[in-house]
């Protein structure tokens, strides 16, 4: 189990109403996706297609991507052989550590991650880079000289990943364009090693906000170019019955225009989740980003999603 590590900032943003803070880091269903009955009175007519579902040949770890159980065993295997992982973030991005740390204490092998001392497990490293944050902090660009200073000193690397904290709710066209253009030319210098594309958390600013126009325009280019993509905004659109939110105003907080999804589906499903500290969120969030960050791995491993 590795511990995560944090580097202190803190935002603040005015988006009207929307304040956004991002803090430096610090066998049942168990909350996977089902066809299952709906809750909260919510419609099972609110059961929405994501992102995924296009033809396309990128890797998508979306909603679609959080049943644990259809994730073959040999290929988690090979995910903790084959993958050295580098991983910057700061406090919205710790969900997935902190989701795979829970999920290492709740059920054991095979989802291990490796830390001091183990001998088997995937080697996870957390918040390795030096000069950057996130994505966006200190700005929008630190992140590429970081991963570059990381990647020539630390060449057994072969996957890179970058979270965003709120910055998408106000990124403009530019600045998305950098970073994708950004993201292009790393995997071009650096052709032996995989990058995960992110699009931000939600925000309560709904279908038609700044911050979901930027995620399309990021899963947009993932699909037509065949990248590699950890969708953060689509797992936390749905819940684990495959309910949609994201129209609903849901915000990181699995808040939504009547009541909060993770909160409920927690009540009506005792035993199928588990609990753990899920940062600016609720633990079955938590669990959701553990299992999708599972499937990536599997698929970066070469899994082939059927």
């Amino acid at each position: 189990m590795i511990q995560s590590r944090f580097f202190p900032i803190l935002f603040s943003l005015s988006l009207g109403i929307l304040l956004l803070g991002c803090d430096s880091d610090s066998s049942s269903n168990s909350g996977e996706e089902t066809s299952s009955s709906s809750i909260a009175g919510i419609s099972s007519s609110r059961v929405l297609s994501s992102s995924s579902s296009y033809d396309t040949d990128a890797i998508i770890a979306d909603h679609n991507g959080t049943v644990l159980s259809a994730i073959p065993t040999e290929w988690i295997t090979a995910a903790k052989t084959n993958l050295v992982i580098a991983y910057g973030h700061t406090s919205h991005g710790s969900q997935l550590v902190d989701g795979l740390n829970g999920l290492e204490a709740w059920k054991g092998s095979p989802y291990t991650l490796l830390g001091s001392g183990d001998t088997e497990g995937l080697e996870l490293r957390d918040t390795p880079f030096s000069g950057a944050s996130d994505l966006g902090a200190p700005d929008f660009i630190a992140w590429v000289m970081a991963t570059r200073s990381y990647l020539d000193e630390n060449t057994d690397v072969n996957v890179v990943m970058w979270s965003w904290c709120g910055q998408l709710s106000w990124a403009t066209t530019g600045d998305v364009e950098g970073y994708l253009d950004s993201m292009t030319t790393l995997e071009k210098d650096y052709p032996d090693v995989q990058f995960v594309y992110f699009t931000g958390h939600l925000d309560g600013t709904g279908v038609d906000g700044v911050l979901n126009q930027n995620n399309e325009s990021i899963r947009t280019y993932v699909r037509e170019n065949n990248k590699m993509l950890y969708d953060f905004a689509d797992i936390e659109s749905y819940d684990p019955d495959g309910n949609y939110y994201l129209d609903l105003n849901a915000n990181d907080n699995c808040d939504y225009d009547g009541g909060n999804w993770c909160t409920e589906w927690q009540e009506a499903n005792p035993g199928e989740w588990y609990e753990v500290t899920a940062q600016h969120s609720q633990s079955l969030n938590g669990n959701r980003k553990a299992y999708a960050s599972w499937y990536l791995f599997a698929r970066l491993a070469g899994w082939d999603g059927k």
